[in-house]
């Protein structure tokens, strides 16, 4: 199986990393076939996906919206999904026991050259298709929410995934226009979380400890950190921070970074009580009746910065 032959595409799971991803192999021109066992995610869904393009067409990334939704199918059953697919896309709730109630469901129906990914944030294969027929056509396709702005798609093999398939999804999914990474093994969290967590983590110390308020935290990454991150990673940014390289760097500043991360040798949980206290914060400067404004606030601006970086060199 080569990546041309992934033509066909299901989605199994209409909500709204499911819908994401249906618009992202319908703009990179696949026939997707959609089913969620909730009539009314399944009635949504075709609405849902017109107004996501539409917004995306005012921001200059897509061309033809209806062109986009004609390569769409909303399938009333998992079989009449799943069946003639080539690569199915598994986005349902984050549940070791419901997703192996749908994958058991996903191997009874595909085609057994078909390769199924999921969209688990942080369980593992492993723990949901250990009994299946076709376990070896089963991975994690992790996605970033939303998926059809950001591309980061991690795939994360089970024990005994095919290793073959990881050249030919990896391949298809930048065809889709998706920046696919390959994890080397399961470990929980994957990169994208770990890495957010780690951040995370010391966000919360650091408010805690009463030493920034949310805001001003926020706005260290968002001015500060996220403008490098929005083009380079870790790596490539150290390398450029020092006049010697990567190298250079470290010998300066790897004793100083070890001496905070042994500073936070004894992690604890977020308290409920800083918990209480930034929720005050945030809602003092975002009441909650406007988070769903916010969040079409922020994929506009998401959409800016794609469009912005697809205009310039590599």
């Amino acid at each position: 199986m080569t990546p041309q032959t992934l033509n066909t595409v299901a989605i199994v799971g209409a909500g709204l990393v499911g819908s994401g991803w249906a618009l992202v192999f319908a703009r990179g021109g696949a026939t997707v076939r959609a089913f969620d066992a909730d009539p009314a995610l399944r009635a949504r869904m075709p609405g849902r996906i017109r107004t996501m393009l539409e917004d995306m067409r005012g921001a200059g990334l897509v061309g033809s919206v209806d062109e986009a939704l004609a390569r769409i199918t909303v399938c009333d059953t998992l079989e009449e999904a799943v069946g003639p697919a080539d690569y199915v896309q598994e986005s349902v709730l984050e549940r070791v026991e419901v997703k192996q109630a749908v994958c058991a469901g996903i191997d009874a129906a595909m085609r057994p050259e078909a390769i199924v990914g999921s969209s688990s944030s942080g369980i593992p294969a492993s723990a949901f298709t250990a009994g299946l027929k076709n376990r070896a056509r089963f991975l994690v396709a992790h996605p970033v929410n939303p998926p059809h702005l950001v591309p980061l798609v991690e795939l994360v093999p089970a024990p005994w995934t095919d290793p073959e398939i990881l050249p030919v999804l990896r391949a298809a999914m930048e065809g889709w226009g998706q920046a696919p990474i390959v994890v080397n093994g399961e470990i929980e969290g994957f990169i994208l979380n770990r890495l957010q967590g780690a951040l995370l983590n010391e966000a919360w110390a650091l408010y805690e400890a009463g030493l920034a308020s949310a805001a001003d935290i926020d706005r260290t990454v968002s001015h500060g950190l996220g403008l490098r991150w929005a083009f380079m990673g870790p790596f490539e940014t150290i390398d450029l921070n020092a006049p010697g390289g990567i190298a250079d760097y470290s010998a300066r500043l790897a004793p100083l970074y070890h001496s905070i991360a042994l500073s936070r040798k004894d992690p604890r949980p977020w308290s409920a009580e800083a918990i209480a206290r930034a929720e005050k914060e945030r809602r003092e400067t975002l009441s909650a009746d406007q988070l769903e404004a916010r969040t079409d606030w922020r994929n506009r601006r998401l959409m800016a910065l794609v469009k912005h970086l697809r205009g310039q060199p590599g």
